[in-house]
């Protein structure tokens, strides 16, 4: 069995974005991967070149004004020694972010990391559940409350600290984290079959 290799990098300014970054983890792990989570605003030598050898990268930051944070950007810019050698073409890749506000524009930032993903030449992998908490018998508890399908969005309020994450919003990043896992397993046996 295919064992695969998924990095997490990540920025979280206050602490509500590693909680996600743990969720995706947490699903990533459970469904049988090599998870290593990398926080890019203190990225080493090595943690680059875990990177290089993942079978996917999972971006997240928080939504700051209606994009990724100041750090996310910086190492995306620092990515591009990466481009120009299409070191990361043809890995998986995957996104989620939070904000205070119900949107927030947090499909911006999760659009940033598809650009960045596509500039690299990698695969995107979306969220694939349907919206929840859109009928009258919905509830803020179901997975995907929020109805992103880009990737995993959660909203914590300004005024709470990180053990305020939703827990609707944890479980769709762990969701996240199992379906990049189990699309990875996929690719990686196709590639050996061809």
């Amino acid at each position: 069995m295919t064992t695969p290799v998924v990095s997490i990098a990540y920025h979280s300014g206050y602490g509500h974005t590693a909680v996600l970054a743990e969720a995706v983890r947490t699903g990533a792990a459970d469904a049988g991967a090599e998870v290593h989570l990398i926080n890019v605003d203190e990225i080493t030598d090595e943690q680059w070149e875990t990177l290089d050898r993942s079978d996917a990268i999972v971006f997240g930051s928080p939504t700051y004004m209606g994009t990724a944070s100041g750090a996310f950007h910086v190492f995306a810019e620092a990515s591009s020694k990466r481009w120009f050698g299409q070191d990361w073409r043809d890995k998986l890749a995957a996104g989620f972010t939070n904000s205070g506000s119900k949107s927030g524009d947090k499909l911006h930032t999760l659009q940033f990391f598809q650009i960045l993903a596509g500039q690299h030449g990698m695969h995107w992998i979306n969220l694939g559940l349907h919206p929840g908490w859109n009928s009258s018998e919905a509830s803020e508890h179901d997975l995907n409350r929020l109805g992103v399908f880009a990737g995993a969005a959660a909203q914590t309020n300004v005024d709470e600290g990180p053990d305020a994450v939703h827990k609707a919003d944890i479980a769709t990043a762990e969701h996240l984290g199992r379906r990049v896992t189990e699309t990875a397993r996929t690719f990686a046996l196709g590639r050996a079959a061809a």
